[in-house]
């Protein structure tokens, strides 16, 4: 069993492995299993889209801002949920248009993503994918701020990478 910190793991590994260093985390906190059944799915969504774009070295933040590595501090910016929504409709955009749209980067090397993962997590709570200016409903933004909190927990302790 090799110890990593969740910055090692953000920078260098795959979704799966991110996901049971977290699932394995996870399994140590005294949390009820509500929140394992919320958080590793949440985490699941924003790494379908965050590792595709720091593979393609096209990482940014909510506003837009470059950045060179997938840190803690990013990852969390992404789990707001009004950004992921965001996110997953500038992602659309940019798959249509064959660039990358709504931010201050420029690429000529973009490659679609699949959000496939993405889609489906935040169809299932209710956000409409077809037009971005509808709201959802606060209880799933509040649901989302306790998994959050969870998330913030555990990046800011060491992770068994399993």
């Amino acid at each position: 069993m090799i110890l990593n910190s969740m910055p090692t793991l953000l920078v260098t590994s795959n979704s799966t492995s991110i996901l049971n260093a977290i699932s394995a985390t996870l399994d140590r906190l005294d949390e009820a299993p509500f929140w394992r059944q919320k958080t590793l799915p949440y985490c699941e969504a924003i790494l379908s889209v965050l590792i595709p774009l720091r593979e393609q070295k096209l990482l940014f933040d909510p506003e837009g801002k470059a950045h060179e590595t997938l840190t803690p501090a990013l990852f969390l910016r992404w789990c707001d949920l009004m950004s992921l929504k965001t996110l997953a409709f500038t992602i659309a955009k940019s798959n249509s248009m064959g660039k990358l749209v709504r931010i201050k980067i420029t690429s000529e090397t973009y490659q679609p993503i699949d959000l496939e993962i993405l889609g489906k997590y935040l169809s299932s709570y209710t956000i409409n994918l077809i037009d971005e200016t509808l709201d959802f409903p606060i209880r799933n933004y509040n649901l989302h701020i306790g998994i959050s909190d969870l998330i913030r927990k555990i990046l800011n302790g060491n992770i068994t990478n399993v």
